[in-house]
């Protein structure tokens, strides 16, 4: 039996021109492309700002959660990638933290150089499985 493939996209200029959708949904697993710090509008959010742009990043990684009708306790692994990571570790462990309250994904935090957008410090990506209970 073949799964059913179901795509959401923001509508943004960027999803266009790299081909990608913000996340797919094969079956009961929903894959979620690196978020980062934008508006509705698509403008960026947070320049220098490294706490601002993780909130602004797990809000918009809300929205997508929000189409697939999942919830945060449904996210079963996060991949984080930060810039200057020595220095923004903490508050990226903090605030992945508060985020998740009692639930425990499984994380992989890496350490990059660079990101898609100049200013851009961080980039969360997520697994969801929406047959684990919430």
């Amino acid at each position: 039996m073949s799964s059913q493939v179901k795509a959401f996209g923001f509508g943004m200029p960027w999803e266009s021109l790299y081909g990608y959708s913000q996340a797919v949904q094969v079956g009961e697993t929903v894959y979620v492309s690196g978020q980062l710090s934008h508006d509705r509008n698509g403008d960026f959010v947070g320049a220098g700002d490294f706490e601002l742009q993780v909130r602004t990043t797990l809000e918009n990684l809300d929205l997508v959660l929000r189409q697939f009708g999942a919830e945060r306790s449904q996210i079963v692994e996060t991949t984080v990638l930060v810039r200057n990571l020595r220095e923004n570790f903490e508050a990226a462990a903090r605030l992945h933290a508060d985020y998740f309250g009692e639930h425990r994904p499984t994380s992989t935090v890496m350490g990059i150089s660079d990101l898609a957008l100049p200013d851009q410090l961080v980039e969360i990506g997520a697994l969801v499985r929406l047959d684990v209970k919430p």
